[in-house]
């Protein structure tokens, strides 16, 4: 009769342990599973977007890379792209994505967007030498940001009278992975297609 007793209270027992907690374990398990899906799926999606287009970020005339007076820029290595003369001091989001770099300057900005484009806009040519002076940034470094939202003002004016050149190259950085189709536009307005890129 114990030994009866006994194997009917070690059943009970082992069919209660693994209710509580071989079940919790195993919904544990599933939501860490679901979880790396939707992780996976949401870079399937980018990975498979093939068309993005970047829009411009300022109002003023369109320049080719070459012809801005910085070899790093001129030549491509710092990405493709095209410059921009501003003819308003102010910096809008060219994309919706988000700020994955931000001098302390404000003179520079980084985005990576929701298709894994990287991009650089770099107001000005040497504009680092004033360390922030004539910069307002409306963003912090991790910020989420809409297309045509307003990033950085800056004074076109007093910039100028410092005597620093204000062409601001627009370039992606991760070109290699897009073939570009730049605008054909010399003048341009914030919110219009500047670069649309196809996915290699």
């Amino acid at each position: 009769m114990g030994l009866i007793i006994s194997i009917v209270v070690a059943f009970v027992l082992g069919f209660i342990l693994t209710y509580l907690f071989g079940l919790g374990k195993g919904q544990d398990s599933a939501v860490e599973n679901n979880a790396a899906n939707q992780k996976k799926d949401s870079q399937t999606v980018a990975a498979q977007t093939k068309q993005v287009t970047i829009f411009s970020p300022l109002n003023g005339e369109v320049v080719p890379l070459s012809n801005i007076k910085d070899a790093a820029f001129a030549s491509g290595a710092l990405g493709d792209g095209v410059a921009i003369e501003p003819s308003e001091g102010k910096l809008f989001a060219p994309v919706t994505g988000k700020v994955t770099a931000l001098f302390p300057s404000n003179h520079a900005i980084g985005f990576t967007t929701d298709e894994g484009v990287e991009l650089l806009i770099h107001i000005g040519m040497d504009t680092v030498e004033l360390g922030g002076k004539y910069f307002t940034s409306h963003v912090k470094m991790d910020s989420q940001v809409e297309k045509g939202q307003l990033l950085i003002e800056f004074d076109i004016q007093k910039i100028r009278q410092e005597g620093l050149v204000l062409t601001t190259p627009v370039v992606v950085t991760n070109h290699a992975e897009y073939t570009l189709a730049k605008t054909s536009q010399t003048q341009i307005k914030s919110g219009d297609q500047l670069i649309e890129l196809n996915r290699k």
